[in-house]
């Protein structure tokens, strides 16, 4: 017994992955339950507009956190900053009694502030007027079903072509890196695609969920999404050698991106400690977007900067992934490419 216990801790220290996943993965999900797992979001950015915008600021409760003060501004700009995301929520000081405005898409804020309602003051509700959870979240799951497709039906793929050889036989095929690259995530990139389709469908029908911007905008979201996403999942490939392995490295590229992206937990909500991390993940930003897009029409500036960083996460993840798609590939073809056995001599 005690050989085979010995075996068995030098096996589980010689699988790297495994021991990973048996120890980052509880420290992550302490560090996500510890500081991310809240519902109760404390600092609202607020701006107060009208002609008694100074002197309302100074007696609004601590939670909201006034980021512009403008008299010269009224209900019409207040409501244009909510659309646009420039705040989470509106003060109109324009005569008494003050009006706060707020925006539903974020759903948790938006009953963060109607628990606290500046004295006198009379709360509306935009974009989700009911706070229908359901609403806000379809468009978060739009993100989560393409990252689960993209993520790990395509990293589990493309291994399953290394455990059966078939990776190989591509590899001595007079084909370049790049078109077996491009021809293996091609059918991942349509199925991702339609699985999109039929969910933004189903959003609206059954759910009955606003859609108030740009369908250009929407397939320019996605489409850049998809890049990120399919990267990590031929960057998982490359970097598993099984598809139990595949399998694991998906979980720890999933969980960071379900519970800091915002989909589920606020990010006002999180300690600024883990809520940098959020930024860093592309969900994050598809979601920004996708709320933007479904709920609150907002204009194409205000999009653009979620767009451009998915833009610029697309040219990372998925040239990396095309890079070690390729150094996988290169050097099977390498041998082959050195030219022709010489005859061997046989004597008698």
């Amino acid at each position: 017994m005690h050989a085979m216990v010995l075996k068995e801790f030098r096996q589980m220290r010689r699988d790297r992955r495994t021991v990973a996943l048996m120890v980052g993965m509880p420290l992550m999900l302490l560090v996500i339950f510890g500081y991310a797992a809240r519902f109760d979001v404390t600092d609202i950015e607020t701006a107060v507009v009208g002609a008694d915008a100074a002197t309302v600021a100074d007696a609004l409760p601590p939670i909201y956190d006034v980021a512009d003060i403008d008299a010269g501004a009224d209900a019409a700009d207040g409501r244009r900053m909510l659309r646009d995301s420039e705040v989470e929520a509106v003060v109109v000081a324009d005569g008494a009694p003050p009006e706060l405005l707020v925006d539903g898409s974020q759903l948790f804020v938006a009953q963060s502030a109607l628990r606290r309602v500046p004295p006198g003051s009379t709360p509306e509700v935009l974009f989700n007027p009911e706070l229908d959870t359901a609403t806000v979240m379809v468009p978060s799951l739009i993100g989560f079903i393409m990252l689960f497709v993209g993520t790990v039906i395509t990293s589990l793929g493309v291994v399953r072509e290394r455990e059966q050889g078939t990776l190989e036989q591509l590899a001595v095929m007079p084909l370049r890196p790049l078109d077996v690259a491009v021809g293996k995530i091609a059918p991942y990139f349509l199925v991702a695609l339609f699985d999109m389709i039929i969910v933004t469908a189903a959003g609206l029908l059954i759910f009955d969920v606003p859609f108030e911007g740009s369908a250009l905008l929407l397939a320019a979201y996605g489409l850049l999404f998809l890049f990120v996403v399919l990267g990590f999942g031929v960057a998982i490939s490359t970097l598993s050698k099984s598809q139990g392995e595949a399998i694991q490295l998906a979980i720890m590229t999933l969980m960071p991106q379900i519970m800091l992206s915002g989909m589920i937990f606020p990010l006002d909500s999180m300690a600024a400690g883990v809520r940098w991390i959020g930024y860093l993940l592309p969900l994050t930003w598809f979601i920004v977007g996708m709320r933007g897009i479904f709920l609150k029409g907002s204009s194409f500036s205000a999009l653009l900067p979620p767009l451009a960083i998915l833009a610029l996460m697309a040219v990372v993840v998925f040239g990396f992934a095309l890079y070690r798609f390729r150094q996988d590939l290169a050097p099977k073809q390498t041998g082959d490419d050195a030219g022709p056995l010489d005859p061997v001599e046989v004597t008698a």
